[in-house]
């Protein structure tokens, strides 16, 4: 298994703290984030906006990486569940399962875990343009 590197370095993910990513096999991917203050709404426990935009960009990541193109990849649909809320210090570490791949259609499933302890699912479908 591969080592965790930063693929966010600039744009949107760059400005929320950034992304570590890594393949795990060549139908599933991980990645990972620390969670900061910034990444919390006013209640103290990590904004759903966040969780979406990090289960986005893991999934997406991992839709990118299986499509074996340089294409562009664009999400058609992010359907998450959210299970459980996390605080600034939390280690977040996502998975990224392709379920099927079209020629132009990625469908993922997806998770993020703080320990043991289940944050969010997601299910997703990717377009490669």
């Amino acid at each position: 298994m591969e080592e965790f590197q930063k693929v966010s370095t600039k744009g949107f993910m760059h400005h929320n703290g950034g992304l570590l990513f890594r393949e795990v096999s060549a139908l599933e991917y991980q990645f990972t984030t620390t969670i900061e203050d910034i990444h919390l709404n006013p209640g103290g426990t990590t904004h759903g906006g966040f969780i979406m935009t990090f289960l986005d960009s893991g999934m997406g990541n991992g839709a990118h990486r299986s499509s074996g193109s340089q294409k562009r990849i664009a999400t058609i649909s992010l359907d998450v569940k959210f299970i459980a809320g996390s605080k600034a210090g939390a280690v977040l570490l996502g998975t990224a399962r392709v379920l099927k791949k079209t020629r132009s259609l990625i469908f993922m499933q997806g998770e993020i875990r703080s320990g043991e302890k289940l944050i969010a699912t997601a299910q997703g479908i990717w377009k490669i343009i």
